[in-house]
C-alpha cells in the first residue's frame, strides 16, 4: 500500500494527497468491485506484503470514473476537476470532449456566482470575503482558460 500511496503522491501531490486511512478502504472496494486483485506474500522477515494488480475491467471502471459527473459543491471542484484533466489523455476524443464541456459548464456557473455575490452591493462583505471572491473569480477564469484550450487541442489532435 506504501508503493501505490507514493505514486499517487508523484502524479498527483499537487492536487491531492490521500491518507493510509483513505487508500486502505479504496483498495477494498476496488478488489470487492472485481477492478483489482490481490496477493499477500509473507517475507523472509515475517513482515506481510500485499500486492495489487488491476483486472480487465480496471480501464473501464477508470474511465467511468473519470467521465462521471462532479458535484456542483464548489468546495473541491478545482482540485477534482484538475485530476479528471490529468488524466483525460486516458479518454477517446469524444469523451474529452464531453469532460471538458461538463467541467468548463461548472466552473462558469461558479464564477458567476462568486461574481454575483462580490458584485452583490446588498449583500454585506468585509476586506477579506471581498479579497477570497475576487481569488475565487481569478481561479475560475484560470480553469476556464485551460480547459478552452484543452477543447482546441482536443479538437485539432484526435
Amino acid at each position: 500500500m506504501y508503493g501505490i500511496l507514493k505514486e499517487i503522491e508523484s502524479r498527483f501531490s499537487c492536487y491531492t494527497r490521500p491518507s493510509f486511512g483513505a487508500l486502505k478502504p479504496a483498495l477494498r472496494r476496488l478488489e470487492y468491485g472485481g477492478f483489482i486483485s490481490s496477493k499477500k506474500v509473507i517475507s523472509e522477515g515475517g513482515k506481510l506484503s500485499v500486492y495489487y494488480s488491476p483486472e480487465k475491467s480496471a480501464e473501464k471502471e477508470l474511465r467511468r470514473l473519470i467521465t462521471e459527473k462532479l458535484s456542483d459543491n464548489p468546495l473541491q471542484f478545482i482540485s477534482n476537476a484538475k485530476i479528471k484533466m490529468s488524466l483525460a489523455g486516458l479518454l477517446d476524443k469524444n469523451e474529452r470532449a464531453e469532460l471538458f464541456l461538463h467541467l468548463k459548464t461548472l466552473a462558469l456557473t461558479f464564477k458567476q456566482s462568486a461574481e454575483s455575490i462580490l458584485n452583490d452591493e446588498y449583500t454585506e462583505k468585509d476586506f477579506y470575503q471581498k479579497i477570497l471572491l475576487d481569488n475565487s473569480v481569478v481561479e475560475y477564469s484560470n480553469l476556464i482558460a485551460v480547459i478552452e484550450g484543452f477543447e482546441k487541442d482536443n479538437e485539432r489532435n484526435s
